[in-house]
C-alpha cells in the first residue's frame, strides 16, 4: 500500500479530528498522577462501539502516544510518574525542573518523545515481519534471559551504592510473590485474600512507592512554601533551550528509539522496560555516568525516545500474532475483535488498510503532539503556583481514585497505602525506590518463564543456552552481572584503602 493512500485515509477529517481529540485527551488523563495510558485506552472502549475499526484503532493510537509523554509532566514537576514508562528518569527530570528549568526538561522530553515515536514507526513500516519472526521465535528461555536483563540494568542505573539497589530490586522482588505459585499452584502471602491471587497491580503499586512516598516525605518536612516560588522560565526561552539540548542529543535519540522499537514489539516488554534499558545504555555510555539520577538531561532524552518507539513496537506482535505486546495492545485487541477482525499471521493480507492506517495514525498523532503536548506543559506549568497544603491532598484524592480505578477493589487503597509507607522507610534509609518498581513488574515474568523452561529441561540448566537467541541474551546478561560484581568490589575494597 503506498504513502499516499495511507496519508489520504489518515487525513480524512473524521479520522484526523479523532485523532486530534484523542491526543488532547491522552495527554489530561497521562498528566495526572495515577491515571495511567492503560486506564485512558480501557475509559476509552466504550466510546469505540460507536467507531469503525479504523477510526477506534486511530483513536486508541492517538491516546497511547500521547498520554505515554504526558506521564513525564507530573513526574518532572511532582516526582510522581503519571505512566510506569516515565519511572526510570523522573528522579534526572525532577531535579532537572527543581533548578528552575521545568519547561525546558520537558520540553525537551516533547522532541525526544516524537521523534522517537517517528522513528519507531518507520522502522515498524519497513522491517515489521523481521521483527515479527524474531518475536515469534521467543521461547520461554529467551524471555526469562530479557527479563532478567531488566533487573541486572535496574540494579545498574539505580544509584551509586550496589547494595543499596540490590536490596531495592529485592523487596520489589519480595512483592512480586504475592500471588499463586505457577509450579504448584498454591497462594503464597495472600492471607486469604482472593484480591491478591492474581499477585500486586503494578498500578496501585506504582502510586504508593513513588506518590504517597513523596507526600507522606512532604508532610515529614513540614514544608508550608508553594512550589510555584520556583524560577519557571518564559515559554519561548524554554523552547529554544529544549530545541538546543535536543539538536545536541540526536545519537541518543536514534539509538534509544531504535532499540525501544526492538524491545517494544517482544511481547511482554512493553514501554517501560524499553525505557529502563534505554537508561540504562545511556548511562553506560555517556561521558559522565556518575550525573546520572542527580538531574541529567541525557537519561530524559533516551528513556523518553525509547518509551514512545516502544509504544509502537508493541503493536507488531499484537497484530501479526494476536499477542498483545502490552496492557494497551491487549485492550486493542478486544476492540478489534469486537468490531468482527482477528489480529494473526493472515491480516496483513486481509485488512491492509487496517495495519498501515494504524501506522499512519501513529505518524500523525506524534506530529500532533507537538502541539498538544506543548499546549499540556505550558498549562501543567501552571500548577506549580497552587499551595502545597492545597495540592498534595489533590494529588492524593487523584492517586487514590487512580488506583481503585484500575482494579475495581478496594484491596488497591491497601495497597497503596502499604507501599507507601514502605517506600517512606526506604527513602528514609536511603535506598533507591526504582530498582523496587521494576522487581514488581518483571519478578513474575521471571518466575514463570524460569519454572516453565526447568520443567520442560527437566532440571536441565544448560538448556538456558541452548538455542542461539537465548545464548545471546544469557552471556551479556551474565555479563552485566559480573560488571556489577566488580563495580561493588572496587566501591568495597576502595572505601576500605581510602579510609586507612
Amino acid at each position: 500500500m503506498d504513502l499516499l493512500a495511507i496519508f489520504t485515509i489518515v487525513l480524512d477529517p473524521r479520522i484526523l479530528g479523532t485523532i486530534l481529540l484523542c491526543t488532547l485527551y491522552g495527554a489530561f488523563v497521562g498528566a495526572m498522577p495515577g491515571l495511567t495510558a492503560t486506564m485512558a485506552v480501557a475509559l476509552l472502549v466504550p466510546f469505540t462501539w460507536f467507531m469503525d475499526p479504523v477510526q477506534a484503532a486511530a483513536a486508541i493510537v492517538a491516546t497511547t502516544t500521547t498520554a505515554i509523554f504526558a506521564g513525564d509532566i507530573s513526574g518532572a514537576l511532582l516526582k510522581i510518574p503519571g505512566t510506569p514508562a516515565s519511572a526510570a528518569y523522573v528522579e534526572d527530570s525532577f531535579r532537572l525542573s527543581q533548578t528552575g528549568k521545568p519547561r525546558t526538561t520537558l520540553f525537551t522530553s516533547l522532541f525526544a518523545s516524537v521523534c522517537g515515536g517517528v522513528i519507531g514507526v518507520a522502522i515498524l513500516a519497513y522491517a515489521t515481519p523481521q521483527l515479527a519472526q524474531l518475536s515469534r521465535s521467543f521461547s520461554s528461555d529467551e524471555a526469562f534471559w530479557l527479563a532478567t536483563l531488566g533487573l541486572s540494568c535496574a540494579v545498574f542505573v539505580g544509584g551509586p551504592s550496589v547494595p543499596r539497589n540490590f536490596a531495592s530490586l529485592f523487596i520489589g522482588l519480595a512483592v512480586a510473590t504475592i500471588g499463586i505459585d505457577v509450579a504448584v499452584g498454591h497462594p503464597r502471602y495472600t492471607f486469604g485474600m482472593l484480591e491478591l491471587y492474581d499477585g500486586v497491580n503494578f498500578i496501585p503499586a506504582m502510586i504508593g512507592i513513588f506518590a504517597l512516598s513523596e507526600l507522606l516525605r512532604n508532610a515529614a518536612l513540614g514544608r508550608q512554601t508553594r512550589i510555584g516560588k520556583l524560577v519557571v522560565e518564559p515559554l519561548l526561552v524554554a523552547i529554544r533551550a529544549a530545541w538546543r539540548e535536543f539538536r545536541t542529543r540526536w545519537v541518543n535519540v536514534i539509538r534509544s528509539a531504535s532499540g525501544g522499537t526492538v524491545i517494544g514489539a517482544l511481547p511482554g516488554a512493553g514501554a517501560d522496560v524499553a525505557a529502563w534499558i534505554a537508561y540504562a545504555v545511556s548511562r553506560r555510555f555517556s561521558k559522565t555516568p556518575e550525573a546520572y539520577g542527580r538531574g541529567h538531561v541525557e537519561g530524559v532524552v533516551d528513556g523518553g525516545a525509547a518509551n514512545n518507539a516502544a509504544v509502537a513496537g508493541a503493536w507488531t506482535p499484537a497484530l501479526v500474532f494476536g499477542i498483545p505486546g502490552d496492557s494497551v495492545t491487549a485492550i486493542a485487541i478486544g476492540v478489534l475483535m469486537m468490531k468482527g477482525l482477528t489480529p494473526g499471521p493472515d491480516i496483513f493480507a486481509n485488512d491492509t488498510v487496517l495495519v498501515y492506517t494504524i501506522f499512519g495514525s501513529f505518524f500523525m498523532a506524534n506530529v500532533l503532539m507537538l502541539f498538544t503536548g506543548g499546549l499540556a506543559v505550558a498549562l501543567a506549568t501552571q500548577v506549580l503556583r497552587v499551595p502545597r497544603a492545597v495540592l498534595m491532598p489533590l494529588i492524593l484524592l487523584l492517586s487514590m481514585i487512580g488506583g481503585y480505578a484500575i482494579t475495581g477493589s478496594v484491596i488497591a487503597i491497601w495497597i497503596i497505602l502499604a507501599l507507601g509507607l514502605l517506600a517512606s522507610g526506604m527513602i528514609w534509609a536511603s535506598i533507591p525506590l526504582a530498582p523496587a518498581i521494576l522487581g514488581i513488574v518483571l519478578g513474575r515474568i521471571v518466575e514463570d518463564n524460569f519454572m516453565v523452561s526447568m520443567m520442560k529441561a527437566r532440571g536441565d540448566l544448560t538448556e538456558f543456552f541452548a538455542r542461539d537467541t537465548a545464548a545471546v541474551l544469557g552471556t551479556l546478561t551474565l555479563l552485566v552481572w559480573a560488571a556489577l560484581l566488580l563495580r561493588a568490589g572496587w566501591s568495597f575494597f576502595g572505601n576500605r584503602t581510602s579510609s586507612k
